[in-house]
């Protein structure tokens, strides 16, 4: 009976503890940028996962046991997302994308990928979608699992796991053609190889399925499309089955185009891309996710120097083409292809793209509302009552100098503080 008694006891703790009311949390920032626009002098409440108030200090009614973090000088925005990142790749300069897939071990690559997922959220990238393994299999499943149960700190993602190529098209490659050497994405092609592989990659935990509509694997190594326009119409369909978006990787404006036609959620990179081509984007509701920080981190890698050396013609090409996107008014989702450059500087592509004649507050939007919206997340992107609160602070104001988003002083998720 004794024991019996303790048990219980133990119980009506354990139920008491648990009753209690979530932890309160008032954010008092100088300034709010809401995944819209700003706001001075605006405060937050937060409690458990979702924020419950936001307005004017007059407004906020906060508990008596509220935990106040006075966040001066700052701008609370909400976590910004990531757009295009590969968590199990590192910095090209450190070691070439083919030694990266070839010599790397599946275990090194993960234990990389745990500190890159850590920096990521110290960054302030509260989300992100990462668009392929690269040889490291269903990797990413498991990463995000652990992310979720909390076994280590890291943004909620969105995974694409190993990602899918036309047959020959994809790396690494040998000069011997009998070698079998592993590949940085599954190879499929047809109704049949398309249709098994889609939904192999979704019952491994794909979010979204990503296809290379073009590569470069043209005559002397020029970037040509792959996929037939049928093809990746099919891989639309057949995703679609199950609710998952296909984006797909294309640099020319044929791969686009096919692309477009197919039906696709987002086009990443579009380097290729021609004025009549971003405006049917925006007539059929597909977003650009330009990627400009991996173009100019690879031409730095080639040996161009910002600022002092004359931009190379891939940096030029680049310019027009997110001058062209943003005359056309499609939609442009803030996406830096992170993983050629370093994890944790995510922020440079928000730096460039508004360096590159996008006004800061429609970058901001770009990182916050805009990506929350194209990708599906819902209750993020914004501060707003009842949304999730993925909130970060940056020192000064964004709008008008965007190099503070790098100055992350304050980070949260789930209503848990990762950085104060």
């Amino acid at each position: 009976m004794k024991k019996v008694a303790i048990v219980i006891l133990f119980a009506l703790f354990v139920a008491k503890v648990f009753a209690q009311p979530a932890k309160q949390y008032l954010l008092k920032p100088d300034r709010v940028f809401d995944g819209n626009q700003m706001h001075s002098g605006w405060w937050v409440l937060v409690e458990g996962k979702h924020i419950t108030a936001v307005g004017e200090a007059k407004d906020i009614k906060p508990a008596a046991d509220v935990i106040v973090i006075d966040l001066k000088g700052t701008t609370l925005l909400p976590g910004f997302i990531e757009g295009h990142s590969h968590l199990f790749l590192h910095p090209y300069n450190e070691v070439s994308w083919n030694d990266q897939v070839l010599t790397e071990s599946r275990a090194e690559r993960t234990a990389r990928a745990v500190g890159h997922a850590r920096e990521t959220l110290m960054a302030g990238f509260t989300s992100a979608r990462d668009l392929g393994t690269e040889g490291a299999g269903y990797d990413d499943v498991g990463l995000k699992a652990a992310i979720n149960k909390g076994v280590m700190p890291g943004p909620r993602l969105l995974v694409a796991t190993r990602a899918i190529v036309a047959t020959g098209s994809y790396g690494p490659k040998s000069a011997v053609a009998e070698a079998d050497i592993p590949k940085g994405a599954e190879e499929a092609d047809g109704v049949d190889g398309l249709t098994r592989a889609v939904r192999s990659q979704i019952g491994y935990g794909a979010d979204v399925i990503k296809l290379y509509a073009d590569y470069r694997w043209g005559l002397n190594g020029a970037a040509a499309p792959t996929f037939t326009a049928g093809e990746l119409k099919l891989a639309v369909e057949v995703a679609a089955s199950s609710g998952r978006p296909v984006v797909v990787h294309a640099s020319t404006d044929e791969g686009m185009r096919r692309a477009i036609a197919a039906g696709v959620t987002t086009i990443e990179h579009g380097d290729g891309g021609m004025l009549e081509t971003f405006k049917l984007m925006k007539e059929k509701g597909i977003a650009l996710c330009p990627t400009l920080a991996a173009t100019e981190a690879i031409a730095g890698y080639r040996g161009w120097k910002k600022g002092e050396d004359t931009e190379p013609a891939g940096v030029k090409q680049k310019h027009a083409m997110f001058t062209d996107a943003m005359k056309s008014g499609v939609t442009i989702c803030m996406g830096g292809d992170v993983g050629v450059f370093t994890h944790g500087d995510n922020a440079r592509e928000m730096i460039l793209m508004n360096e590159y004649g996008m006004q800061a507050t429609d970058v901001l939007k770009s990182a916050t509302s805009v990506n929350a919206h194209v990708f599906g997340l819902k209750n993020l992107g914004e501060i707003k009552a009842t949304f999730l609160a993925d909130l970060i602070a940056v020192n000064g104001d964004p709008v008008n100098d965007i190099k503070t988003v790098k100055q992350v002083k304050f980070v949260m998720k789930d209503g848990i503080i990762y950085k104060q």
